[in-house]
């Protein structure tokens, strides 16, 4: 293909241009999410009248559609091109959401609903295919050594954005709502109209990042390529705690919004602002999760954060025995801390040990073979919540410790599971036992030993560089000029540099051999 055509070779200035492109990519394409799905879809589609089953699927969509990574990969051998892939993927998927802002001006709620769901159907599914080029391609153009500090800093600055966007827009819902005269679900049109339009600017930055040739060429059917991830014990082993830890999250994770906002009847700017918390903590903690993945592993990342993430589920449940009480606030305060830091952590080290195990060259299908089966799971799982969440809604477990003495008697409800409250627990589990299936998987360069405190002490003190504007201008670009690649100096900066020198030299001495 002559549009946008990959590069023979990548030059050392490219791969810190094409990187610093990356990070702004980033921004972009969170912006987008953030305005896009999330508490704000949910909010939509609550407005519109949806149902609990409604909400599973919805949730379900993104996940399922993901499938359609079978014949991207087709797609993706055939025309080698995957930097074009993607560029048209998310400008057509992005696009998409022009359409969605126009839903309540065309239809009445319950046929708005309907076309809610086709046109997220249409942009999942397109949007599938981009995620599938994209991942393979920043598979050969990131370096294996700094894939932890990347991604930290590159997500680390998409969550300050969506800090900034989730106030801004829900501020201006409560000013929208604030006039009874106004149609609420307008509201929302317009924040998905903004985030449409980011989401369309960013792929400027898709554009202008260079993209390696594609170094093998597959000539066996399609069926035959996902079987050579198969055949491998440790890759399979790492799909199989992905699966389930992919099924256990969303089996609890979509309905945590509708939790807040139906069940303890909290305003949607108090969910919003809870969020944001969490998403501080994210900020704050993903510097310190690189480092630890860099150092030890991303398993010992997922180990720590795993379960951390886990017990979040399992608390939600004690805020409400069983209506909210005087400490429902403080605990859901204390749960988004901890699920902030624990996120960054499991979504940090999640992806990159999947990036870090697929070998390159061959990454696409390993990839998508991750996503495949993470899909199934991830789209099963709030079907089935959706449609048994009702139900649950008749049956009580309660545990109580009564004290009864001559003139005393009073009841302390330490357990109440109601409604969506079992899928909390249930998703605690499941997630339990997916932690003890990553025993299995065997990671490259992991480190057996333990992640003591003054390590995690001495990681930390990088946080004073966020501090500054000149930690912040540190964060978007990746120096490699000006600096001494052969000195002993060990700073995050040098690090770096020789990590892009490796990285170009090893492609240049690759075509040399060819």
């Amino acid at each position: 293909m002559n549009l946008l055509p990959p590069s023979q070779e990548l030059t050392q200035d490219e791969v810190e241009q094409g990187l610093s492109n990356i990070i702004f990519d980033g921004l972009t394409t969170h912006a987008f999410v953030t305005l896009t799905s999330g508490i704000f879809l949910i909010a939509f589609a609550l407005e519109l009248g949806a149902s609990n089953i409604v909400i599973g699927f919805l949730a379900a969509i993104p996940a399922l559609t993901e499938l359609i990574q079978i014949p991207a990969v087709g797609l993706i051998e055939r025309v080698r091109n995957r930097r074009l892939i993607t560029v048209v993927a998310s400008f057509l998927s992005r696009g998409l959401w022009l359409v969605i802002a126009l839903i309540p001006f065309l239809f009445s709620k319950q046929a708005g609903i309907y076309c809610l769901i086709f046109l997220l159907i249409l942009y999942s599914c397109i949007s599938s295919v981009k995620h599938c080029s994209w991942k393979s391609w920043m598979r050969d153009l990131i370096p294996d050594e700094i894939l932890g500090m990347f991604f930290s800093r590159r997500m680390a600055l998409s969550f300050a954005l969506a800090i900034v966007l989730s106030l801004c827009a829900s501020f201006f819902l409560d000013l929208w709502q604030s006039d009874s005269l106004r149609e609420p679900a307008y509201g929302y049109s317009l924040i998905f109209l903004a985030g449409s339009l980011i989401g369309l600017a960013g792929t400027y930055y898709l554009i202008r990042t260079p993209e390696p040739q594609m170094t093998r060429q597959f000539s066996a059917p399609l069926t035959s390529r996902f079987s050579i991830w198969f055949a491998d014990t440790n890759f399979r082993n790492l799909i199989i705690f992905l699966s389930l830890w992919s099924f256990a999250v969303n089996l609890a994770a979509p309905f945590v919004t509708v939790y807040l906002l139906k069940r303890l009847s909290l305003d949607l700017t108090i969910v919003i602002i809870l969020s944001i918390v969490s998403q501080v903590c994210s900020i704050v903690s993903l510097p310190l999760w690189g480092s630890i993945a860099d150092r030890f592993s991303n398993k010992s990342v997922l180990h720590v954060a795993g379960p951390l993430f886990l017990l979040c589920f399992l608390a939600l449940t004690f805020t409400n025995l069983p209506d909210p009480h005087a400490f429902t606030m403080p605990l859901l305060i204390i749960i988004h801390i901890i699920m902030g830091v624990s996120m960054a952590g499991v979504t940090l080290a999640a992806g990159n040990i999947g990036l870090k195990l697929a070998p390159k060259g061959s990454a696409t299908s390993y990839l998508a073979g991750i996503s495949i089966f993470t899909a199934l799971t991830a789209g099963i799982a709030p079907v089935i919540g959706g449609f048994f969440v009702d139900h649950l809604a008749e049956c009580e477990l309660t545990w109580n410790l009564i004290w009864k003495s001559p003139g005393i008697q009073f009841t302390i409800p330490t357990l109440y599971l109601i409604h969506w409250d079992y899928f909390f627990v249930f998703a605690f589990l499941i997630g339990l036992y997916s932690l003890h299936r990553l025993s299995y998987v065997q990671e490259q360069g992991e480190v057996d030993e333990p992640i003591f405190i003054p390590s995690l002490i001495a990681y930390g003190k990088d946080m004073r560089n966020f501090s500054t504007a000149g930690g912040i201008r540190n964060l978007l670009r990746f120096p490699v000029n000006g600096i001494d690649i052969q000195s002993d100096n060990t700073s995050r900066e040098c690090r770096l540099a020789r990590a892009v020198q490796k990285f170009g030299d090893e492609k240049r001495n690759s075509e040399e051999g060819r």
